[in-house]
């Protein structure tokens, strides 16, 4: 069995081109789409990131603000800026980019957030909404996921999931999307036990520790069929890689992701679907 490729490309351009015509509708209704983006520090991978982003919403028409501040900002600061985003009927969307510097409480800045400008998804009432089976906005990287099967007609109701990941940005929020769709989740970390047998089991894998040295998923670790979504990103002789051994998993496998090519472009492209859910949610909400 030689794999079928889940082509984040091809799935991106298809939301792009639905993003697209939703901003061209909101303007001939007088909504400008707008996302405001906030950068604490210089740190050059969320740098490239928020770059990458402003690219994306100018590609499909939303206007972008863009927040770049001094690594020392001060959390008041940082809540003002949050607090004055929230009021501005113009912005639809805020993303915070994360990690913030070590003075600032992250949670604090997310939860201060207007939960309808929440375009990553993270605020406590989003997570309550996403966990109630109501959730508008909801995380990009596991929606990203969660488009791909839809995609390519996944049907993951009655598989046994196991998900390497337990963070707030990926695996709590896919294990939920999982679950309202029939699957069965298994949530595995650092200090899961038996983590090999648990995912030889496992008719769909999405591994997201993004750190080759500590953890690679080979052919050896998943049963014939199994479908892989591959999250994690490393780097190797200066090549972006997967956390799968891409050649070895594709033998085994029934369906997988590249990397790069594969979840990585979801991400970006959910965040401008989100962002014109934001601005629809405004229009509706301003009647």
């Amino acid at each position: 069995m030689v794999a079928r490729i889940i082509d984040g490309k091809v799935v991106s351009t298809d939301i792009k081109a639905r993003v697209t015509k939703a901003v061209r509708e909101l303007k001939e209704n007088g909504v400008q789409p707008c996302l405001a983006t906030v950068l604490v520090g210089d740190d050059p991978a969320s740098t490239t990131y928020i770059r990458s982003k402003q690219s994306d919403a100018k590609e499909v028409g939303i206007t972008t603000r863009d927040h770049r501040l001094a690594a020392e900002f001060k959390q008041d600061e940082l809540l003002e800026l949050v607090h004055s985003l929230n009021r501005d009927h113009e912005v639809h969307g805020v993303l915070v980019q994360l990690p913030l510097p070590k003075q600032i409480d992250e949670f604090e800045i997310i939860a201060a957030l207007n939960p309808f400008k929440d375009v990553d998804g993270l605020t406590p009432y989003n997570s309550g909404m996403l966990q109630s089976g109501m959730g508008l906005l909801k995380p990009c990287t596991p929606s990203g996921i969660m488009e791909l099967l839809h995609y390519y007609r996944i049907d993951v109701a009655g598989m046994d999931a196991v998900i390497v990941n337990r963070s707030n940005l990926v695996g709590k929020p896919l294990a939920l999307m999982l679950l309202e769709q029939n699957a069965t989740v298994i949530i595995c970390h650092s200090k899961t036990k038996n983590l090999g047998e648990k995912l030889l089991n496992a008719d769909l894998v999405v591994t997201a520790v993004g750190n080759r040295e500590r953890f690679t998923l080979n052919a050896e670790m998943i049963k014939e069929g199994a479908i892989v979504i591959d999250v994690g990103t490393s780097r190797i002789n200066n090549k972006l890689v997967g956390d799968a051994d891409f050649e070895s998993v594709k033998q085994k496998a029934s369906w997988v992701t590249p990397v790069p090519g594969g979840v990585g472009l979801m991400t970006r492209v959910m965040l401008l679907k989100n962002t014109v859910t934001a601005a629809s949610i405004a229009k509706e909400m301003s009647r």
